[in-house]
């Protein structure tokens, strides 16, 4: 499974609310800024370009451009790393500052049913498209989800 299957699974609607969620001055405190203009193709970025380029974005998507994916991903987590430290905290997965290794072997935090507990848990703090949007990337990264998580009502 790869990234642009998360954003797919989610739909364009809530891949253009996602957007609008990115941190213009989050993206500069984590030297992402010039990066993900880059990436995005566009001359300016700020909310009002972000938003106005996601359909183009979602048809690069689309087609599999698997790096726009990892780095709109890198670009919407960072902006919301309260939420991924809570989820973090929420699994018992040792992290620093809602970061951690790559490497590390997570199966004994992620046990079955570990996302729709995370998402019920933390559902009224944060908004929905972005945790659904973390469950499923978390999920990917960590390779322990064989397939998309959609969270029961």
């Amino acid at each position: 499974m790869q990234l642009c299957d998360v954003f797919l699974a989610l739909d364009e609607g809530v891949f253009l609310d996602l957007l609008k969620r990115i941190s213009i001055g989050r993206l500069r405190t984590y030297q992402l800024f010039e990066h993900i203009k880059v990436r995005t193709r566009l001359t300016k970025l700020n909310s009002e370009s972000l938003r106005k380029a996601g359909p183009k974005l979602w048809e690069r998507l689309r087609g599999g451009d698997e790096d726009l994916a990892a780095d709109l991903s890198q670009a919407i987590l960072v902006s919301h790393l309260e939420m991924i430290i809570a989820a973090l905290d929420f699994l018992g997965i040792p992290h620093q500052d809602g970061f951690f290794g790559k490497d590390e072997d997570l199966s004994a935090h992620l046990t079955e049913g570990w996302q729709q507990r995370a998402y019920d848990a933390l559902k009224p703090r944060y908004p929905a498209s972005v945790l659904h949007f973390y469950l499923n990337h978390l999920g990917v990264e960590t390779r322990t989800a064989a397939a998309l998580f959609t969270p029961a009502p």
